[in-house]
């Protein structure tokens, strides 16, 4: 590990992003205002102010306007970052296509809220988790420390030539995006030794040697982009351990773990999920064990690329996997159960598998919870079969 001083600042999930930012050397930011991320965008125009960033701000009229901006600064070969959130995601849904299919490495955080109607502004996962074709990473965060590591990683893992993808990193909307605690940042030129200036594929400022992007591709070509864009997609996993691995030699921070396991050991029930509740999943494995529980927790740090190989190597070994889902896929179940079963398909490791839809809209979700899901998963245990596949937990009953 690198000796150094860390910066200790006790900000929210939003300001942990714009200082990640800031410390990224980020060129370009367009971004329409949304709540709950607005303060992002707020704060990173507060630096711009200050001086205290060499940033070029576009104001623009939409989501979509936004993502297009950004579009069109990394094709010129800039660090390109962006915010979000819900319905602002969703109007971006187009031009996420385009980015991806461009390659470019533009960095976005979305700050997790449920769609409408009805209207709300509280956590949910559905809104990122509806954009997972789209051809972006992601990465979710469970604290604010891991919203500001995220958007330095992500960076890092983007511009990586055998990647080239955009990338975006997930936050929990006021759980994470206005809740404060302490947050370790990096030194600038630790930051700048750790993360040099991007050197894109290509740039439509190279006039000597003009290429097109966007244009037309007839059936004979088409096929061979997707596959490509495919395969970087693949790519990108070993890229995410390298850089996760170099983090944590670097600042003590290990990510070289698409999934990150507590107390699985010798665990007969594994509770799995995303984001910041695995917080409180982690929680409720302590007070669970002193109870006698045998139970640890998987938390999904990347669901893109999906970490097909850890999942199993997890599975293999785990008699029952409990999914927390604070999502839905309508007209089928939650989103990283119906990943994970399919990934687990065509292998040999056969959990009994759960999925427990929780906390949609932001309603809390607690120890109590976990260790009701716990009870369940132990009767579930006891009789040897899933007789309910999904559980719509937080139900008013």
């Amino acid at each position: 590990m690198t000796e150094y001083k860390p910066i200790r600042k006790v900000v929210s999930g939003n300001y942990a992003a714009a200082y990640a930012a800031l410390h990224a050397r980020v060129q370009v930011v367009a971004a329409y205002p949304i709540t709950p991320q607005t303060s992002i965008i707020e704060k990173i125009a507060e630096f711009i102010a200050n001086g205290e960033a060499d940033i070029q701000y576009v104001p623009v009229e939409s989501e979509h306007s936004a993502m297009a901006a950004c579009i069109g600064a990394s094709a010129t070969g800039a660090r390109v970052f962006t915010a979000t959130a819900a319905q602002g995601l969703a109007l971006m849904h187009e031009m996420l296509h385009w980015a991806s299919g461009a390659r470019l490495p533009i960095v976005m955080v979305n700050a997790n809220r449920a769609l409408a109607p009805p209207w709300s502004v509280w956590d949910e996962q559905t809104d990122s988790l509806s954009q997972r074709d789209t051809g972006w990473l992601q990465f979710y965060a469970e604290n604010n420390q891991e919203v500001y590591d995220g958007v330095l990683m992500a960076f890092k893992i983007a511009e990586d030539k055998r990647v080239s993808l955009p990338t975006m990193v997930v936050e929990s909307a006021f759980i994470l995006s206005h809740t404060y605690d302490v947050v370790e940042m990096i030194p600038q030129e630790l930051v700048d030794e750790f993360l040099p200036p991007r050197k894109p594929l290509y740039t439509l400022t190279d006039f000597d040697n003009p290429i097109s992007v966007g244009a037309l591709a007839t059936p004979n070509d088409y096929y061979e982009f997707r596959y490509k864009e495919a395969m970087a997609m693949e790519r990108a996993k070993e890229v995410i351990k390298e850089v996760g691995k170099e983090f944590g030699e670097r600042f003590g921070r290990d990510y070289s773990q698409m999934i990150e396991t507590y107390r699985t050991e010798d665990a007969e029930i594994v509770f799995m999920g995303m984001g910041s509740l695995m917080g409180t999943v982690k929680e409720a494995v302590d007070l669970l064990r002193k109870e006698g529980y045998k139970v640890g927790a998987a938390k999904v740090r990347w669901f893109r690329p999906f970490p097909k190989e850890e999942l199993y190597e997890l599975a293999k070994d785990v008699p029952a996997i409990a999914v927390i889902d604070r999502n839905f896929s309508f007209g089928q179940e939650g989103i990283l159960f119906n990943e994970s079963k399919g990934v687990l398909f065509n292998t040999d490791a056969r959990p009994l598998m759960k999925d427990y839809i929780v906390g949609l809209g932001g309603r809390d979700f607690t120890v109590k919870d976990v260790r009701a899901i716990a009870k369940d998963m132990k009767k579930t245990l006891e009789k040897g079969k899933v007789e309910e596949e999904v559980v719509w937990y937080h139900l008013k009953r």
